[in-house]
């Protein structure tokens, strides 16, 4: 099993140490190393985050037929079908991202400086177009968040 990078593994273009920058790669790309921000800065960037994809998420429910709630720090969505399905959004703190469960799937979420927004790294969607994708595909007609 190869070891994990060093400082002098990282390609030097794309290594930021600032406590804001989440993702810095080998020069290989074979590697990915999260360099965490603070706790106080990631809840102001969630907060954003979330406030933004509830009022969103309102609208687009009002045209879909489903629910959204907000409270205790996580959003979730029931949809109006007989399985009472639910998607949860939730912020995972200690981890600095935010996470969706949806489709039988976790999807995890990190901050992107690239992007400005959390973005899903395995797709490059950011939270928005994730939320429209797997909105889409429970819905089965077109969801744009």
């Amino acid at each position: 099993m190869p070891e994990s990078p060093t400082q002098n593994d990282l390609d030097p273009i794309t290594y930021n140490p600032s406590p804001t920058t989440c993702l810095a790669r080998t020069s290989a790309s074979r590697y990915s190393v999260c360099i965490m921000m603070d706790e106080k800065e990631f809840q102001k960037r969630c907060d954003a985050a979330f406030d933004a994809l509830q009022r969103r998420l309102q609208e687009v429910g009002d045209e879909h037929g489903f629910e959204v709630e907000g409270g205790s720090g996580k959003l979730e969505i029931q949809f109006e079908d007989a399985d009472e399905t639910r998607f949860v959004i939730s912020p995972q703190t200690p981890v600095r991202q935010i996470w969706i469960s949806a489709l039988t799937t976790s999807f995890k979420l990190a901050w992107s400086d690239a992007a400005g927004t959390f973005v899903l790294e395995k797709t490059g969607e950011t939270l928005m177009q994730l939320m429209g994708r797997i909105l889409t595909e429970q819905l089965g007609s077109p969801v744009s968040v």
